[in-house]
């Protein structure tokens, strides 16, 4: 069984989390630029095996498709592409990056490492990793 590795996809930073090798347990993996991104994933997934990726879905507060998804649908398209052997998921994202920003403030981390934009993308990937691996669409 491979992890499940999730994607919280930045124009400049791409925040990554992954699950252990059981799929229990997910936890942040680090922060890249977008641009890096896919170098960065055929690195990781030449070393470790991942079966499922899941893709933050940003949408509004009405449901509807924010305007990010014009850089993030390619990129999934790309994804599904040179990865035909995963599974390619887009999971709803709204709200990650505010309860990303409150679960640093809440664990008391300092005001300087609060600012720290890279630990808010990873933060998020986490949430939505855990909001997917919590869903009736992930299917242990």
């Amino acid at each position: 069984m491979g992890r499940i590795l999730a994607i919280d996809y930045g124009t400049k930073r791409t925040g990554i989390a992954v699950t252990d090798p059981l799929r229990i347990v997910p936890g942040a993996l680090r922060t890249v630029a977008t641009h890096e991104l896919p170098a960065f994933l055929a690195d990781y997934m030449g070393r470790e095996p991942v079966d499922i990726i899941v893709v933050g879905y940003p949408t509004n507060m009405n449901g509807e498709e924010s305007a990010s998804m014009k850089q993030i649908r390619p990129f999934v398209e790309k994804l599904k592409k040179q990865y035909p052997d995963k599974q390619v998921v887009m999971f709803d994202e709204r709200f990650t990056s505010v309860i990303a920003q409150r679960v640093i403030l809440d664990s008391g981390i300092g005001k300087m490492a609060r600012r720290n934009k890279a630990l808010v993308d990873e933060i998020s990937a986490t949430i939505i990793l855990q909001s997917y691996m919590d869903s009736k669409q992930y299917v242990k």
